[in-house]
């Protein structure tokens, strides 16, 4: 927590223009970063070198070598023209790699994000700090929200960091100081800026049933799943066969029923009491909002219906995406995603869970709430899933958040595509007065970002060309003065990719840096002053 301010003992150079907004800092070490300087306090510090440790969440080609050689305070550093502005975002966020080869010592493995004022004689006097701890041998990457995580004012009377308007500078120390313990790391991606991507933008309907045609279930849309697994049972000790029979899934009056029955069933040489039904949704995808309108059973011991979804990379014999070929990672390394579990001898508690390496089985990684009616009144089950969490509601009313702050191939496999699942699982402690019962579906609907529209003005259209875009877009729009604008371009799956820099010629804002934009359909969204507009273009 002390001096920050020692002679430099190393200076890198300039990376960007020098008009960048102290909103839009970010580095990715390959040449495109927003930072203007880097400097490294009794650090040695490498900037873009080549990546040793490319797996896991980073295989990016060029990153930056973090060497504390025993420095007392040892921390890199960089300071920006404006003070950051709290009231639109309050996130760090780095990924960093922390080899047990090159430490020494016994400090704790740790990462500080240090804000300081860089104009006062002692920079490190009024600083607000947050430590997150870190595993070894692995790409973890690590937010520091100043909002909602707990942070360090080293001095007391500091005002808390959101209220704050002073900070300019941004110190990253690892494994603690006030020791000569040496220290090897390695840092990329690092990014401050306006949350662009809010969940409210999940406008544009992409996939539905609304289960309006009575009869079987729609073949289009869903796949029956009814291989055994190799040891003859479904796992989780359950009891049913799973069939593609009517009998078990089927469409009445305008409602999907996944219907469970007590019966003598004999298929794939196994005999089991009990069948249901377990669909695979034809339909996979990554990012978006998942709405589903269901009933559950009645509450008797022994029912398990669920509401779910297992990534599209799954290796598990007889599901949809594994016959096409796409099987390749095993459970639970590919993750899950309940979004609605209901057991039936806790009938009126709803549950959602998330399920990885670090955590499944008997995960920790759960949340729900009691719902009085749950399996007489239908409610709506909600997922929102972005980059950063994964957010789970009923009837709108958020009851978990799944949020890890350090994210690792352990905890979040969830940057790519998933389907759903529908099915109802039979406990071997069935109540014996179980007969059959259904879990009901109005409908299910997935929903991602759309032409991220807000606030648009309907008048003074904004024109851009060429189409498609080679290295530069100009942009005119007759309602822009040239003031508070924010150019921000995203992917089809509603992630920000790239916050261009760009100069104002007249009412028209042109972009010069998009060589680096790989080749494929974006949208660009301009904003000013409150209002916005968007647009897709094809980069070619």
């Amino acid at each position: 927590m002390k001096k920050t301010n020692k002679n430099c003992l190393v200076f890198l150079g300039l990376f960007a223009a020098n008009s960048i907004s102290a909103q839009q800092i970010r580095d990715d070490f390959e040449g495109s970063g927003t930072i203007n300087t880097w400097f490294g306090d009794d650090c040695g510090l490498n900037l873009s070198v080549n990546n040793p440790y490319k797996k896991g969440i980073n295989t990016s080609d060029k990153i930056l070598e973090y060497m504390d050689l025993g420095g007392k305070y040892a921390n890199v550093r960089f300071e920006t023209q404006s003070n950051f502005d709290f009231t639109k975002n309050t996130k760090f966020s780095l990924k960093i790699y922390l080899p047990s080869m090159g430490l020494g010592g016994s400090q704790p493995n740790q990462v500080s994000l240090k804000l300081q004022d860089g104009r006062l004689g002692e920079p490190w006097s009024t600083q607000c700090e947050i430590i997150k701890p870190l595993q070894l041998d692995k790409w973890q990457l690590v937010s520091f929200d100043f909002k909602n995580d707990t942070y360090i004012n080293l001095n007391p009377n500091s005002l808390p960091p959101t209220q704050r308007k002073d900070f300019n500078r941004v110190v990253i120390q690892l494994n603690g100081e006030g020791n000569s313990d040496r220290v090897t790391a390695y840092i990329d991606d690092f990014i401050f800026e306006k949350s662009a991507v809010l969940e409210a933008d999940f406008n544009q309907l992409v996939w539905s049933d609304e289960f309006d045609t009575d009869g079987p279930i729609n073949g289009s849309k869903w796949f029956h799943q009814t291989k055994l697994p190799a040891s003859g049972s479904w796992y989780n000790g359950e009891i049913q066969h799973y069939t593609d029979r009517v009998d078990n899934a089927f469409v009445q009056n305008g409602i999907l029923k996944v219907q469970a029955k007590r019966e003598r069933f004999t298929n794939q040489g196994k005999t089991k009491q009990f069948t249901s039904a377990r669909l695979n949704s034809k339909f996979a995808f990554k990012y978006g909002k998942v709405e589903c309108r269901a009933k559950l059973p009645a509450g008797v011991v022994g029912t398990w219906p669920a509401i779910w979804m297992l990534a599209k990379d799954i290796n598990e014999d007889g599901a949809y995406w594994d016959n096409l070929g796409y099987g390749k990672v095993s459970w639970p390394a590919c993750g899950e995603i309940d979004i609605m579990e209901h057991w039936g001898w806790n009938p009126n508690y709803v549950q959602s869970a998330m399920h990885t390496t670090s955590s499944h089985g008997g995960t920790v990684n759960k949340g729900g709430r009691f719902v009085a009616n749950a399996t007489s009144s239908f409610h709506i089950y909600t997922l929102e899933w972005t980059a950063e969490k994964m957010k789970f509601m009923i009837d709108g009313i958020v009851h978990y958040i799944y949020q890890p702050s350090i994210k690792n191939a352990d905890n979040w496999p969830f940057d790519k595509e998933f389907y759903m699942l529908l099915n109802f699982a039979i406990e071997p402690n069935i109540a014996s007065s179980f007969t059959q019962d259904a879990l009901e579906i109005d409908y299910i609907r997935v929903y991602q970002h759309g032409n991220l529209s807000s606030n648009a003005v309907s008048e003074q259209k904004l024109r851009h060309y060429p189409n498609p875009v080679g290295n530069t877009m100009t942009i005119e729009w007759p309602a822009s003065k040239g003031l508070n604008i924010e150019v921000n371009i995203f992917d089809t799956y509603a992630k920000s990719v790239l916050r261009p820099a760009f100069k104002l010629r007249n009412n028209a804002i042109v972009i010069e840096n998009l060589e680096d934009l790989a080749q494929g359909i974006y949208i660009a969204r301009v904003e000013f002053d409150g209002k916005a507009q968007s647009f897709k273009f094809v980069k070619e």
